[in-house]
């Protein structure tokens, strides 16, 4: 918005000023330059038309940009009296103006009706924007390379003016804008104030200031997004006057119009900081600038202020502005000059700004000791021959004590100076007589300790001794110095300077000012902060020691000296604040000021908080006023208001007024507020009450607030007895009532509200005679809750048992403070209650809660976004809390685990037990059968509070230790005890665990296990029995025992690699038994024992058909003489697994039809002599007592049919090997004999039916004859006799015996030797063995039946593959060989058959009793042929 002020003023004809029609105030909505000119000459010039009608002479118009809000049309205030002709001319002009003013109010009118609707249409839009950021625009998503809506346009223009180039783009998403000279990239950085690039809403501009010719070129604006770049071009040329080393292109000059100051565009750049000057020097001030444009002869309005006082130009302040630079020179520097300094700038915005402080110490002393220097000398009450001259004493910190001053006067033109009085003066100000008329005088004053004399003062401002009717005068009766400032605070500010602040003096006795010293921590001298009374309670010392801790104290200073010192601050030291040296500023403008009550010579007025307090509380306010048609504002209240209301006295009745407010906090006063409307003073005599003030809203919701307010001022001809309530929705001028009946409260609980909706609410009093005016109205309110807002928690402490209402907040500053309520009106110290605050959280504790504090209590969080809850304490949940208060202030103490023991190492016994919670101040015995124990030797006692464990520890625990223990607790007010009885078997078993544990801790003082005998199954299935052992040496031995029997492994155990183990392979029952580990050396001995039987044998073998079922293959079938077989091979099989073979889901049991066995390798089923029957599914489970392995075979259809035939192939070959002819024993291979000897080769034969007996000698048949007698008897017994061998008998015998099944050739090779010779070497590879000479040899008398076994001779052998036989055996050759030569006989104890005998008999014998396990051992080889 622009604001266009217009002061007008008529003059009569000799000059005087008859009527002042004051302001007129236009509102125009925002627009750019040329917009504003056109409307100002559109409008403006209309009203100054009006105005000029109005008056013959001279009519003066002002205009002036303000940051004000438009006001209500202005009321002409009433005027002073005037003479007839006055009064006649007063009223033609009148009239006119009249008519001129009614005519600007109606465009004002329409002004304001076009404004409002202007703002609250951007208002909509903005709603609308906001709301449309919370979805998602179907638009955004598509994306847009960039557009240039306006582009650049060339300009032309002359040298040292100003050129602004600007373009308009588009794109999704927002393109980036980059500017270029000639291809350069621009870089503002390059050229201080020579470039400056903007982007607002959408217009990017690049502007360049004091244009000169090598700024010709063309210039670029390149617009990119991730979808693409466009660029804008224009050229810009610069052209120079003619004359000024250039020739003119355009021809003509152009017309600079006049620029004011105000209208540059100013930017600060390096700004001075706080500095420090010493008495008598100089020191410079000055901040650098960017002016736009930039214009010599134009240079900007600066103005200098010391303590918010104009600087003006002189001897002691020399100010410059020009060249980019602003510059304050102080030539001469007294302590009067210490202050804080500030730059302002007026520009086109508004001002430009920046303070900081000065420090000017005192100079060094005429004499060591001597004070420094007094300060600000200053004249009151003047007269003819008498001036009254004050001035500020000099801070004193280490020097004596000051004694007086002296007062020296000086004529002015003369340096010749005259001390006044003759002895030294104790106060601040003295009276100078014997002045000359009509003459001038400068003062300075000279301040006296035991040392010496200080320095002179600056000299005083010119006096002239006059008699004048009006002149500043001194105030103050009150003598005596101010008594001393209070608690002194001290907090951090930046890593070189500390914010100090105080309290004032209770007794200020027209106090001038506050010296601040400080001390460094450690150090007895003090140093002066500042060497001018500072006006504040809050002072920023600067120029400290990064790191160093101080301390500061305060003393107050009037015109009869200084206080007595504060107490000194807490230490603190020079760091910086938390957020990197946060400083606070100013709070922003108070607003909404209202008038409450008037009495004709006072008003009482009000005004709202500012919206912003700067990061520090608002502390103060102070109110100017003016009469309205003056525009010189004076200070209503020196001092500083508390409150937001004030009541301004000595007004003047019937005249009109104007109010504006300021705000302070810790960083200082802020910003003024807008003037109010103008206040006509007039005594309000009304019988109804006046306006309710300071609307404010409390725990606002989504569909609820409280609206609170403060009493009227202005009663009326009676007591208010009640409040009315009307709301309305934000832009509508339809209230509602909110309630019929007056409340007699100032709250009120609002309900019913729309979520989002904003409200606004005025108040109205009712008294006895009616209701009265309606307060303001309130700011408008959103119904919504801030987000994360919590509730007001009523609860029960769990330690104090204090009853408490609580609240933590959703946001919260540093600033911020909890302020309670009850029933809304403020708690403050009420001695019920107790207010803590920590962080985020609010507490508020009831002292003793009782009926009493029945109510509802509210608590609001200041300097935030409205932060507020309420609660209302109900009896019964007062009784209830009252309740648990009541059990936790006399507590017990609550045990997690009551008393209770273990044993420990070395047999040690732990008797404990455990609380929930314990304190550091908990105390507590032990006591055992009637008698307390304590901590010394053989227990020992103690605590832990984090755990909340009350120990006892015995060392040696002994019979002696039987009985009862207690432990008794006491933790501040609660109470606890715990016992235990360990007696009988209790104690007794007890006392055998503590005496085997220190036996254990003996045993382990040598070699021992540390890991007893355990075993473990390879993945070949062998068993492993393994032991770690511990705290070994080489000379330790290590043996394996079974049944006390050693057992020496292949491996030699190796005791230091900390591990021993045996293998045990091919485990089955055979290997039930102790088996025990020892070590052993000359530091003890320790044995570990193992006992693999009953479960720790099923353990074992569940562990073997774990790895075994995990590796069994599928069914395999096998055919054999006897039936059909289903193999499965695994790792390892023994009979002792949880092997079931299943037909048909049902369990086979072994018998003579399914006989079950199996072999280190594998397990097996055969069904003998198959049927039809047997077809179907047949599984084998091997189960490992966890998991069970399952293996499948179908014996149906083909598969059964070629199994069939060949069993029954196998069968038919099977007996015809049985019965086939052959020799059972008795030849030998080689026969030596001698010459004349008997040869008898006899053997015993078999076959079924009875075989034929054929010999042979070297091939060639043997016939039966007296020499060579040949015998078959019973179809057993073969034999060969020869008598009276000769050596042709030497020679190649055979025989050959055979039956239709087959036959066997065996041969024996005979040699004979002469007597005498010697024995001929055997042959064959056989020793020889002597022939006895026998006759016809004899059967046996009863030869075993054919029914049982023969016993074999010693050997048999099928005659060599190399020989010959006559009668071949015919055996045919199984296509699937018996996979075992063993017998298929189960016995009752084993399944597993044993080997086969090589005699065939009617049924397979019964294996050999000595025989331990049946199980073959795992190095044989099994017969069974590999798996095809």
């Amino acid at each position: 918005m622009l604001y266009i002020v217009l002061s007008a003023s008529i003059h009569g004809e000799e000059g005087e000023q008859h009527s002042s029609c004051e302001r007129v105030i236009f509102l125009l909505p925002s627009a750019s330059a040329s917009q504003v000119a056109s409307g100002w000459s559109a409008t403006a010039l209309r009203c100054f038309n009006l105005l000029g009608k109005s008056s013959s002479k001279e009519s003066h118009v002002h205009a002036h940009a303000t940051e004000a809000m438009a006001e209500p049309a202005y009321t002409i205030p009433a005027f002073r009296q005037r003479s007839a002709d006055e009064t006649e001319e007063y009223q033609r002009v009148t009239t006119h103006v009249a008519k001129g003013l009614a005519v600007i109010q109606e465009e004002l009118h329409r002004m304001r009706i076009s404004t409002k609707a202007q703002v609250e249409s951007l208002a909509i839009q903005r709603e609308v924007q906001e709301m449309m950021t919370k979805k998602v625009d179907l638009y955004d998503e598509v994306h847009k390379m960039p557009d240039f809506l306006v582009a650049l346009r060339p300009h032309t223009v002359w040298e040292k003016t100003p050129v602004k180039l600007f373009c308009t783009v588009e794109g999704k998403p927002r393109p980036v804008v980059k500017w270029y000279k000639g291809g350069v990239p621009v870089d503002p950085l390059s050229a201080p104030g020579k470039y400056k690039i903007e982007s607002k809403y959408g217009v990017h501009s690049l502007i360049i200031s004091r244009c000169v010719v090598s700024d010709t070129a063309e210039y670029s604006a390149v617009a990119t997004n991730p979808n693409g770049t466009a660029t804008s071009k224009a050229k810009v040329i610069v052209k120079r006057p003619a004359g000024a080393g250039e020739s003119c292109h355009l021809g003509l000059v152009p017309h600079l119009t006049e620029i004011h100051p105000s209208k540059l565009e100013v930017t600060l750049l390096d700004r001075f900081s706080v500095s420090f000057g010493v008495e008598g020097g100089s020191i410079s001030l000055a901040c650098t600038m960017v002016v736009v444009p930039d214009l010599p002869n134009v240079p900007p309005h600066a103005q200098w202020y010391r303590d918010d006082k104009l600087l003006k130009p002189g001897k002691h302040a020399e100010m410059s502005v020009g060249g980019g630079l602003a510059r304050l020179k102080l030539p001469h520097l007294a302590k009067d000059d210490e202050g804080l300094y500030t730059l302002r700038i007026f520009t086109k915005d508004g001002t430009a700004e920046h303070s900081a402080y000065l420090f000017v110490s005192d100079a060094a002393p005429s004499a060591a000791g001597a004070p420094g220097a007094p300060m600000s000398v200053k004249a009151y009450d003047i007269n003819s021959d008498y001036v009254l001259v004050a001035w500020k004493p000099p801070n004193t910190v280490n020097e004596a004590a000051i004694t007086g001053y002296f007062v020296d006067r000086c004529e002015a033109g003369s340096d010749h100076w005259v001390q006044c009085n003759d002895a030294p003066v104790k106060v601040c100000k003295y009276p100078v007589h014997g002045l000359s008329v009509g003459h001038s005088y400068h003062f300075r004053v000279r301040a006296v300790n035991s040392a010496g004399i200080s320095r002179p003062s600056r000299k005083s401002d010119k006096v002239t001794a006059l008699d004048a009717a009006e002149h500043e005068r001194l105030q103050g009766t009150d003598e005596g110095v101010p008594s001393a400032p209070g608690q002194v605070i001290a907090t951090r500010n930046t890593k070189s300077s500390v914010f100090v602040q105080w309290d004032p003096p209770k007794h200020l006795k027209h106090l001038v000012g506050y010296y601040i010293d400080g001390r460094a921590v450690g150090s007895k001298e003090w140093f002066p902060c500042n060497n001018k009374p500072f006006k504040h309670t809050r002072f920023v010392v600067h120029g400290l020691t990064p790191g160093e801790t101080y301390v500061f104290r305060v003393q107050a200073v009037n015109v009869y000296g200084l206080s007595d010192e504060s107490q000194e601050s807490s230490p603190i030291a020079a760091e910086p604040a938390l957020g990197g040296g946060f400083q606070y500023a100013t709070p922003s403008a108070p607003f909404g000021i209202t008038m409450l009550s008037c009495d004709g010579s006072s008003m009482t007025i009000a005004w709202k908080s500012p919206k912003h307090c700067g990061g520090s509380k608002v502390t103060a306010y102070y109110v100017s006023e003016r009469n309205a048609d003056s525009s010189h504002w004076k200070e209503v209240n020196l001092t500083a208001i508390k409150e937001r209301v004030c009541t301004v006295e000595h007004l003047t009745e019937g005249t009109f007024y104007e109010f504006k407010v300021q705000a302070a906090n810790l960083a200082g006063v802020g910003l003024p507020s807008t003037p109010s409307t103008p206040m006509k003073c007039e005594a309000w005599t009304m019988q109804e009450p006046g306006p309710p003030y300071d609307l404010s809203f409390s725990e606002v919701r989504s569909h609820s607030l409280v609206l609170l307010w403060k009493a009227p001022v202005y009663t009326g001809a009676s007591a208010v007895t009640g409040y009315l309530v009307e709301m309305a929705k934000k832009g509508s001028s339809e209230f509602v009532a909110l309630n019929h009946d007056a409340v007699n409260h100032r709250y009120l609980q609002v309900s019913g509200l729309e979520e989002g909706e904003s409200y606004v609410f005025k108040v109205c009093a009712v008294n006895g005679s009616g209701h009265g005016k309606h307060s303001q109205l309130s700011e408008p309110v959103c119904a919504k809750a801030l987000p994360g807002t919590k509730e007001i928690v009523a609860g029960v402490d769990e330690e104090t048992g204090d009853i408490f209402l609580s609240l933590e907040a959703c946001e919260i500053c540093e600033t911020s403070k909890f302020v309670w309520s009850k029933n809304y009106k403020p708690i403050g110290d009420c001695p019920r209650v107790a207010v803590t605050t920590e962080g985020r959280t609010s507490r508020m504790t009831f002292t003793n809660p009782d009926k009493d504090d029945l109510g509802r209590y509210s608590v609001v969080v200041t300097d935030t976004d409205g932060v507020s809850a309420s609660h209302t304490l109900a009896e019964d949940a007062l009784n209830t809390m009252l309740e648990l208060s009541h059990a936790i202030r006399h507590p017990i103490i609550p045990l997690k685990h009551g008393l209770n023991y273990e044993i420990l190492e070395k047999g040690h016994v732990r008797f404990w037990l455990q609380a929930y919670k314990l304190s550091p101040d908990v105390s507590y015995r032990f006591i055992v059968n009637d008698k307390e124990v304590t901590s010394g030797e053989g227990h020992k006692i103690s605590h832990d509070v984090s755990t909340g464990i009350i120990e006892m520890t015995v060392d040696l625990f002994t019979r002696a230790n039987e009985g009862t223990y207690t432990v008794q607790i006491h933790d501040g007010k609660a109470k606890a005890q715990s016992s235990l009885v360990l007696v009988g078997d209790v104690f007794k078993a007890a006392l055998k665990e503590a005496e085997f544990q220190r036996k254990e801790h003996i045993r382990k003082q040598g070699p021992h296990f540390s890991k007893y005998l355990y075993f473990t199954v390879t993945e070949d299935c062998t068993v492993m029995l393994e032991c770690k052992v511990a705290n070994v040496k080489k000379e330790t031995s290590f043996h394996w025992y079974k049944e006390d029997e050693e057992l020496v492994p292949e491996t030699p155990p190796n005791v230091m690699s900390g591990a021993c183990a045996i293998p045990i392979p091919l485990f089955s029952r055979k290997d039930h038994g102790i088996y025990k580990a020892v070590l052993n050396d000359d530091r003890g001995k320790d044995t570990s024992v193992l006992d693999i039987s009953g479960q720790v044998f099923d353990d074992i073998i569940n562990a073997i058909a774990h790895i075994a079922g995990a590796s069994a293959s599928e069914l395999v079938l096998q055919c054999t003489p006897e039936g059909i077989r289903l193999q499965c091979y695994m790792n390892y099989y023994t009979e002792e697994m949880k092997t079931v073979w299943k037909h048909k889901e049902s369990k086979i049991a072994s018998s003579e039809k399914m006989r079950i066995g199996g072999t280190t390798e594998m397990a097996w089923m055969q069904i003998c002599d198959p049927s039809d029957k047997e077809k179907g599914h047949y599984t084998i489970e091997i189960s490992d007592g966890e998991q069970t392995y399952t293996r499948t075979f179908d014996l149906s259809g083909q598969a059964y049919t070629d199994a069939y035939e060949e069993y029954l192939r196998l069968k038919a070959a099977a007996f015809a090997e049985k019965n086939r002819g052959r020799v059972v024993g008795g030849l030998p291979d080689v026969v030596t004999i001698m010459e004349e000897k008997s040869l008898s080769l006899t053997c015993t034969v078999w076959g079924e039916p009875t075989p034929e007996v054929i010999w042979f000698k070297n091939e060639q048949e043997v016939a039966s004859s007296e020499h060579t007698k040949i015998t078959f008897d019973g179809g057993k017994f073969a034999s060969l006799v020869i008598n009276k061998v000769t050596p042709d008998d030497s020679g190649k015998y055979s025989i050959n015996v055979r039956n239709k099944y087959g036959g066997e050739f065996v041969e024996i090779t005979v040699s004979v030797y002469k007597h005498g010779e010697q024995i001929p070497e055997p042959k064959l590879g056989h020793h020889a063995k002597p022939a006895t000479p026998v006759a016809t040899p004899v059967p046996p008398k009863s030869p075993a039946p054919h029914s049982k076994t023969p016993t074999p001779t010693p050997k048999a052998h099928t005659p060599a593959s190399s020989m010959k036989s006559p009668t071949p055996a015919s055996t045919p050759v199984p296509k699937s060989p018996t996979p075992t030569p063993k017998s298929h006989t189960p016995t009752p104890k084993s399944p597993t058959p044993t080997p086969k005998s090589h005699t065939p008999t009617p049924k397979s014998p019964t294996p050999t009793r000595s025989v331990k396990s049946p199980t073959p051992p795992r190095f044989m080889k099994s017969p069974t042929p590999p798996r095809k």
